[in-house]
C-alpha cells in the first residue's frame, strides 16, 4: 500500500510503503532428492508467473537456511530471516512440508533535488517477527480448516491433488491478506465474547439444546451475536479459527441492519410468530427456488481419532448468528433445510431481538459514553478471549485502529518481551508524545493499556528506587524508539539493558488499576 504525505510548502512528496507480499511457497525437500529434480520440491508458488528457474533458486535458498540452522538447534530451525529490502518467514506445520512467506519491508521514498532520484529508506524494524509469523500459521490453519492437512490429501490422491488443493485455496485466500493491517491481535488469534446476563445466556443455551434434541444429525453448535460469540460446543482452537473465518469472511459479506429493539417495526406481528428473519449464509439462498443447490462447505475439526470432516451450516437471523455442524457422510436435503429453517428461524428472531434489548437497557442503565482516558487490549490464554478499544473495525480487508501505529508497534515490542519469559511481570512505556503504554502479565492474562492525560498522576523517581513491588528498575532503550524509557519488573528485557543513574518520570499504576476495577472486575490480576 502507497501512503503520500505532503512535505514542505514547495509540493514535494514523500512517498511511505506499508509492508506487502513479494511471494509464498510451499515445498517438500523430500520429494525432489536428486540433481535436475528440484522442481518436484514445489507444490506451491505465488506469484505463479515467476520464472521456473528462480523459483528452484528462492526454494533452494530457503531450505539452505533452514538446514543450517538445524547445526545449532536441531529441533528449533530458522523461523525467519532479516534482510534489507524484505523479510522471510518459515514455518513447517507438518514434517518436511514447509511454508514459506516473503514481505518486503516498509519503506519511505524521499525527492530529491536537481531531478536525482529518489532516496529510499527500508524500516526493517518496524516490522515484528511475531504479527507476521502468526499470519503463516493462520495460513496453514485456515486451509487444514477447509481441506484437512496436507498428509490427507497425500494419501487420498498423492502429490498431484495436494498441489490442485493448495492451488485452489490459496490462489483466493492470498488476495485477502492484507499485510498492513496485522498487529497484535493477529499473534492472540483471540475470540471476542459478547457479554451477556444469566437469563439471557440461559435462553440461548435452552435454545441450542432444544435444536440439538430436535435434530439428532447436528453434532456441534455455535451461537455469535454482533460478530461475538456467545456458545460453542467445539474445541477452542478449532472454534478459533472457524471464529476468525465467520468475522473476517463470511459475515462481512452478509451484513443487514440490526433491529434496533422488541418493539421495532422492522419485527413481525404475525400470531405464532410464523414469520422471521432468518436465512442461510451458506448453502441455498432461497428455499423455494426448485432449482436450489443444497450444498454446504465442509470443515475439518479435531476428533479422537484426528479429525472428522462436517458440514458447516450458517444461519442467521439480524445480528444473531448459530452455526450448525453435521457429519460430511450425511447427504443433506432440501426437507431437512425446510425443517431447520421452520425450526431456528423464528426462535433466532426471537432472541436476537431479545438480545438487542437487554443490551440496550444495560447501555442505557450504565449512562451515556464517554471517551475513555484509556484505550487497552485484553487476551486470556486459557479461553481465548479476546476484547480491545483500539479496534474500531477489524476484518480480512482493514484494520481501523484509534491509536498511531508507532503505539500499536510499542505493543507489539511489550508483547515480545513478555513471551521471552514465563513470570509474571510489568512493562511501562513513555512514548515521545504524551502517551505512556502499560502492559501486564499476569497468570495467563495479558492487559495493554495506552493512556494520554498530560497531567497524569507522575512520580519522580531515581533509577534505584523500588515501586509496586519492582525490586530493581531497569531502563531500556529500543532500537525502534531510542529515547523511550521502558520500565521492567524483568531482568531478561533486552536488547540495551543499563541502570538509569538520572531521575525521570513514570506514570503511577493508579489508572491501571482504576481500569482493572471497571472493566475487569471479575477477574483476579496478581499484584
Amino acid at each position: 500500500m502507497l501512503m503520500i504525505s505532503p512535505k514542505m510548502a514547495s509540493g514535494m512528496q514523500e512517498k511511505q510503503y506499508t509492508p506487502s507480499l513479494l511471494s509464498f511457497f510451499i515445498y517438500n525437500p523430500t520429494f525432489g532428492p536428486r540433481e535436475g529434480e528440484e522442481e518436484k520440491k514445489i507444490l506451491f508458488y505465488h506469484p505463479s508467473d515467476v520464472e521456473k528457474n528462480e523459483k528452484i533458486r528462492n526454494v533452494g535458498l530457503c531450505e539452505a537456511i533452514v538446514q543450517f540452522t538445524r547445526t545449532f538447534c536441531p529441533t528449533k530451525p530458522a523461523k525467519s530471516l532479516h534482510t534489507q529490502k524484505n523479510r522471510q518467514f518459515f514455518f513447517e506445520p507438518e514434517e518436511n512440508f514447509w511454508m514459506v512467506m516473503v514481505v518486503r519491508n516498509p519503506m519511505i521514498e524521499k525527492p530529491n533535488k536537481d531531478g536525482k532520484p529518489p532516496t529510499v529508506e527500508y524500516q526493517e524494524e518496524e516490522m515484528l517477527d511475531t504479527v507476521y509469523g502468526a499470519v503463516v500459521r493462520q495460513c496453514y490453519s485456515m486451509y487444514k480448516l477447509f481441506n484437512g492437512t496436507f498428509s490427507r490429501a497425500m494419501q487420498a490422491g498423492g502429490v498431484e491433488l495436494l498441489m490442485q488443493k493448495l492451488e485452489k485455496f490459496f490462489y483466493r485466500y492470498l488476495q485477502t491478506l492484507h499485510l498492513q493491517s496485522c498487529d497484535l491481535l493477529d499473534v492472540f488469534g483471540g475470540i471476542s465474547f459478547f457479554p451477556l446476563d444469566k437469563m439471557t445466556y440461559l435462553k440461548i443455551q435452552s435454545f441450542v439444546n432444544r435444536v440439538e434434541e430436535s435434530l439428532s444429525l447436528i453434532k456441534y453448535t455455535a451461537f455469535l451475536y454482533n460478530d461475538q460469540l456467545i456458545w460453542s460446543g467445539l474445541e477452542q482452537d478449532d472454534m478459533r479459527i472457524l471464529y476468525k473465518y465467520l468475522t473476517t469472511s463470511l459475515f462481512p459479506r452478509h451484513s443487514e441492519p440490526e433491529l434496533a429493539g422488541r418493539d421495532s417495526p422492522m419485527r413481525p406481528e404475525v400470531a405464532g410468530n410464523l414469520l422471521h428473519y432468518g436465512r442461510f449464509l451458506t448453502g441455498p439462498t432461497n428455499l423455494k427456488d426448485p432449482e436450489a443447490k443444497f450444498r454446504f462447505p465442509k470443515i475439518f475439526v479435531s476428533a479422537e481419532d484426528g479429525y472428522e470432516e462436517l458440514h458447516l451450516i450458517v444461519y442467521k437471523a439480524m445480528s444473531a448468528a448459530a452455526c450448525f455442524m453435521i457429519s460430511a457422510s450425511v447427504e443433506l436435503t432440501r426437507e431437512f433445510c425446510e425443517q431447520l429453517d421452520s425450526l431456528v428461524g423464528p426462535q433466532l428472531t426471537l432472541l436476537a431481538s431479545d438480545i438487542c434489548e437487554q443490551f440496550t437497557i444495560n447501555r442505557r442503565i450504565s449512562g451515556p459514553e464517554k471517551e475513555p482516558q484509556f484505550k487497552f487490549i485484553y487476551f486470556n490464554h486459557m479461553n481465548l478471549a479476546e476484547k480491545s478499544t483500539i479496534h474500531m473495525r477489524k476484518t480480512a480487508s482493514v484494520c481501523l485502529t484509534s491509536v498511531h501505529p508507532d503505539l500499536m508497534k510499542i505493543l507489539g515490542d511489550i508483547n515480545c518481551d513478555f513471551a521471552r519469559v514465563d513470570e509474571d511481570e510489568e512493562i511501562i512505556v513513555k512514548a515521545m508524545t504524551d502517551y505512556w503504554v502499560v502492559g501486564k502479565k499476569s497468570d495467563q492474562r495479558e492487559l495493554y493499556v495506552i493512556l494520554n492525560q498530560k497531567n497524569a498522576n507522575l512520580i519522580e523517581v531515581n533509577g534505584t528506587s523500588p515501586l509496586f513491588g519492582i525490586k530493581q528498575m531497569y531502563v531500556i532503550l529500543t532500537k525502534s524508539t531510542p529515547s523511550v524509557p521502558v520500565i521492567s519488573s524483568s531482568p531478561y528485557v533486552d536488547p540495551c539493558l543499563f541502570f538509569s543513574p538520572f531521575s525521570f518520570f513514570f506514570i503511577t499504576l493508579e489508572e491501571v488499576k482504576r481500569l482493572c476495577a471497571t472493566q475487569f472486575n471479575n477477574i483476579f490480576f496478581l499484584d
